[in-house]
């Protein structure tokens, strides 16, 4: 019944199941109330994942949709370009993940150099109350606005006048440090997939669409699927046992298994970083679908080797000690 509320409001970045908002002022009318949490979530690790549970928490309270509020691209990217951190995941994903955490709705709001110039008063005036919330949940240190002069006590200001609820969320800490989106990226580069887990609260995944390779890989008995990355941080470089989901519809096809490998192909000279995943008893084309690759162990790092031959021999090691790996693993994850 909540959701009936929201009817025809959103359109799906990824699919049905992800009732996706583009930008507030695209909305037809004020809507009639919600309880939302604003960040710009990239990796949705556990401390996004406080601010999802606490607006959801108060969308049951007052009755009232949850929706996750985020921003395309990353708010850096825009204004400090040359200093931007690559994001750890592309935007449908980011907004697919948010919604598995339980949220009604998320809605991204195009950030561009024109947003950037929207001062603090006119956010509030302009595309947070056309949400009609009834409760913000923000962290700390979230800012908004032209200059970032937007902070939590002008946020609570604003309430007061406008008659909704503000809720600032302390940081989440691991190890007694905050967890943060640049904590994720340092283990992912250091190929620590348990210590990124133990901050992300999720596997870290690649989603991307397959592209033609070189095709090498068929001839040595190893056909690979190429993924263009809709993210930009590659993790270290390396091999991995990798879960492998197809996107088809309005979901997620049941995973396949497979060995991945990150990196630039020394044996072959290669110079661009690929993707390169081999899927255990799989025949088909996977040109231009859409993948979802779970990191799920880290096995080696990349070697370079004399000759096919021992390429071969290690990559059927590889495939053995990928699919123990795998087998040791809890039951499949949700869509």
């Amino acid at each position: 019944m909540v959701r009936n509320a929201w009817a025809g409001c959103g359109f799906g970045l990824t699919s049905p199941a992800v009732p996706v908002i583009h930008g507030a002022r695209s909305l037809p009318e004020v809507l009639p109330g919600c309880a939302l949490t604003l960040g710009a979530f990239d990796g949705v690790h556990l401390g996004h994942q406080a601010l999802i549970g606490r607006a959801i928490a108060a969308a049951r309270q007052h009755q009232v949709p949850s929706l996750g509020y985020t921003f395309h691209p990353h708010p850096t990217k825009v204004l400090a370009p040359a200093v931007a951190a690559p994001t750890l995941m592309g935007v449908e994903e980011r907004a697919r993940v948010m919604f598995g955490y339980g949220l009604d709705h998320v809605l991204v709001e195009p950030f561009d150099l024109s947003f950037s110039e929207v001062d603090r008063d006119q956010f509030i005036e302009d595309y947070l109350l056309r949400l009609a919330p009834r409760h913000v949940v923000v962290g700390f240190n979230f800012a908004y606005g032209k200059g970032r002069r937007g902070d939590t006590e002008h946020l609570i200001n604003a309430g007061v006048r406008h008659g909704f609820q503000v809720e600032i969320v302390a940081p989440v800490e691991q190890e007694g440090r905050p967890i943060s989106s640049t904590r994720v990226r340092e283990r992912l580069l250091a190929g620590d997939l348990p210590g990124a887990e133990r901050l992300l609260g999720h596997r870290h995944a690649l989603t991307g669409t397959v592209v033609e390779g070189d095709r090498r890989g068929r001839t040595i008995g190893f056909p690979t699927a190429n993924l263009l990355p809709e993210a930009e941080l590659l993790p270290g470089f390396g091999v991995y046992a990798t879960r492998v989901r197809l996107f088809e519809g309005d979901g997620l096809e049941p995973a396949l298994h497979g060995v991945t490998n990150i990196g630039r192909r020394p044996t072959f000279a290669g110079e661009r970083p690929t993707i390169e995943t081999f899927l255990f008893d799989f025949q088909g084309d996977l040109y231009g679908r859409r993948l979802r690759i779970e990191l799920c162990a880290y096995l080696r790092p990349e070697l370079r080797f004399a000759g096919l031959d021992a390429l071969k021999a290690q990559l059927n090691f590889d495939v053995s000690q990928a699919r123990s790996a795998l087998e040791s693993l809890p039951g499949e994850p949700p869509s």
